[in-house]
């Protein structure tokens, strides 16, 4: 247990002051080249069979292939291996600094005046198109990424980490990545990617509710209208497409009293106070003591109290 907590803490603590590595040593960025190379292969006939047999094998075998590369580890040297080998693969599935890096960069171009950088940056962590957006639909889809990375990138995967260990936190990822590549409603991908989609929403059903009350929470330790936060988590939490990205990006609206829009989507919160650099760093404040609170209030008390019912013993061999 103690192994596992550790670890949470190393990874989780390395993501935070090293970020991740560039793309071409990123175990994630080589996943997303895979599925990027095996989806137009998924194209013709019985498509819909084919997309979700991908998805569910390549979920399953990487969750397969790091639950036996830790038990390797652990039985060939030692519980400190365990905890060492957990604490990189989490760091692996989670992104803190680096939203925090992409955020910081787009708010950098909008000082600087350069709108064209900085909707190209944007471009880089959001599906929707950037190129007509004005600085305040910028600063709107910034801390939307924010809002709905923190769960994507940082509390999903130490959730599924909680319950199933180091595999159960690449699981997730390989869930999101699938999602994010081929989880589409347009023609091409509406059937090689409808399982992928499901995947990722059953994935992120409790942890995007859990994030969205620790937001809450975080609002009000940080001084931000934690009250505002939580009346537009209930009123606006089911106006985006996807069943669960609602959830913390209307609390974050609600927070920092900005609304949220997505031209011809939806539009969250009220526009209490324009949007600005400011809110996004507060967004980014919140972002970071919501994975806080998580980790002491969520992750750690779901480790322990599985310790206590033998999970471990049975899952891991941990003594």
């Amino acid at each position: 247990m103690l192994s596992l907590i550790a670890a949470l803490a190393a990874g989780v603590g390395v993501d935070y002051l090293f970020g991740d590595p560039p793309n071409k040593y990123h175990p994630v960025a080589w996943l997303g080249r895979f599925i990027a190379y095996c989806a137009p292969r998924l194209k013709g006939g019985a498509e819909k069979a084919k997309g979700a047999i991908f998805a569910v094998s390549l979920v399953i075998a990487i969750a397969l292939a790091v639950h036996f590369l830790v038990l390797a580890g652990m039985f060939l040297a030692s519980i400190i291996a365990l905890a060492f080998a957990s604490a990189i693969i989490l760091k692996i599935t989670i992104a803190l600094r680096g939203m925090e890096r992409h955020a910081k960069v787009i708010m950098s171009c909008l000082e600087a005046g350069d709108l064209a950088k900085a909707r190209q940056n944007l471009s880089m962590i959001v599906r929707r198109s950037t190129d007509d957006l004005d600085e305040q639909h910028i600063l709107s889809a910034t801390i939307e990424c924010i809002s709905e990375s923190t769960v994507d990138g940082i509390t999903g995967p130490i959730f599924y980490y909680s319950l199933f260990g180091p595999a159960g936190a690449f699981a997730y990822r390989a869930i999101n990545t699938l999602d994010s590549m081929v989880g589409y409603k347009d023609d091409y991908f509406k059937d090689i990617g409808w399982m992928s989609a499901r995947l990722d929403t059953a994935a992120n059903y409790l942890p995007a509710r859990i994030t969205a009350f620790l937001m809450v929470t975080s609002a009000k330790i940080l001084g931000a209208d934690w009250k505002k936060s939580l009346s537009m988590l209930q009123r606006d939490h089911a106006k985006t497409f996807s069943p669960n990205a609602g959830y913390p990006m209307a609390t974050m609206a609600g927070a920092l009293h900005v609304r949220l829009e997505k031209i011809g989507h939806y539009a969250l919160g009220d526009p209490q106070e324009p949007t600005s650099i400011e809110k996004c760093q507060v967004a980014i404040s919140i972002m970071k003591l919501s994975t806080l609170l998580f980790c002491l209030g969520v992750s750690a008390p779901i480790i322990s109290t599985l310790y206590l019912t033998g999970w471990w013993r049975l899952f891991l061999g941990i003594p």
